[in-house]
């Protein structure tokens, strides 16, 4: 199947090339950049916040939503990864069932894969993919890591924190950074006690962000997503804040999304082949036995290593 098949939707096509990334397979990069000349279209939303706050029942009303408003929908799950098969757990996706004989809708399930941040390594191929397909939004859930989950911001063009009341969440996102990364706050299960006190207490700190004028202002959205409640509210505050990016932040936040992309390749990338480089010279165990016995100081090491890997290393200097 090729490109022009995924560009005219083809489900088979995406979901072949998507099972590529998550696999590794050497020709997948050349095929993502037949199809990233065609991205750069759909509303990407995250949904992030601690386990158990409801975020997968409130991610299905919202496809349910958007749906009766005609819009193609991509949604990407990024679960635990299991410990048997290296694979994602799929729990969350079997709440969102009533969506998959949905033509309009493609929900994808990625594994952690021991990343940081909530995501999946996979999951900027695979948001590019879905664009590609000509999803008008596509939905991101993060795997609910808590306080750490904050490179989703980097990804997504409106960014939803999600907590219930009575956790203590609000404390946590000014330790986390989450308060400064979220667009729209959500109270969910607002139909248990205290609710109203919690987003009191979020709008409070909301309301410390230093925020220069005409800036976006985070609402805060009471839901009961379990019982219908408060989503159609939410959904506006959504189309609002695409309203708010206009064209100019939307493209600056795709020149941004590049960059991140690229340093986080760039990175990944020089690791591998520096750990290959020095495994098939003989290098890397000695090196890591002599740090292990305090032979070798750390900070030394990466400097020689990275000094070495850019052709400036002397191996004849003295250490």
């Amino acid at each position: 199947m090729s490109t022009e098949d995924i560009l005219n939707g083809n489900i088979r096509a995406a979901a072949r090339l998507m099972r590529d990334v998550e696999d590794g397979v050497p020709s997948f990069p050349a095929e993502i950049s037949k199809l990233v000349p065609h991205t750069g279209r759909a509303h990407i939303i995250g949904i992030t916040g601690s386990p158990g706050t409801g975020k997968s029942t409130l991610l299905d009303r919202l496809i349910g939503l958007m749906r009766e408003k005609e819009k193609t929908v991509g949604v990407v799950v990024v679960d635990p990864t299991s410990p048997f098969t290296g694979g994602a757990i799929l729990g969350d996706r079997l709440r969102m069932q009533r969506h998959t004989t949905d033509k309009g809708v493609f929900i994808r399930s990625l594994a952690t894969r021991d990343a940081m941040g909530g995501l999946s390594p996979s999951t900027y191929d695979i948001v590019t993919i879905l664009d590609a397909m000509g999803k008008d939004v596509i939905l991101i859930e993060t795997v609910g890591a808590g306080q750490d989950e904050t490179r989703i911001a980097e990804l997504a063009h409106t960014n939803i924190v999600v907590t219930i009341p009575g956790t203590g969440d609000g404390i946590q996102a000014i330790k986390a950074g989450i308060l400064e990364s979220g667009d729209i706050f959500v109270i969910n299960k607002s139909d248990h006690p205290g609710s109203e006190m919690a987003a009191a207490d979020l709008e409070a700190m909301l309301g410390l962000r230093t925020c220069p004028e005409g800036s976006w202002q985070p609402p805060v959205v009471l839901t009961a997503a379990l019982h219908d409640r408060g989503l159609k509210t939410l959904l506006n505050e959504i189309i609002k804040h695409r309203s708010y990016l206009g064209d100019v932040l939307w493209h600056r936040h795709r020149e941004k999304q590049i960059e991140n992309r690229f340093c986080d390749l760039l990175r990944d990338r020089l690791f591998r082949e520096i750990k290959l480089m020095m495994q098939d010279r003989g290098h890397w165990n000695p090196l890591l036995e002599s740090l292990k016995e305090g032979r070798t100081d750390i900070h030394q090491a990466v400097d020689r290593v990275i000094a070495h890997a850019l052709k400036s290393y002397d191996p004849e200097s003295p250490e």
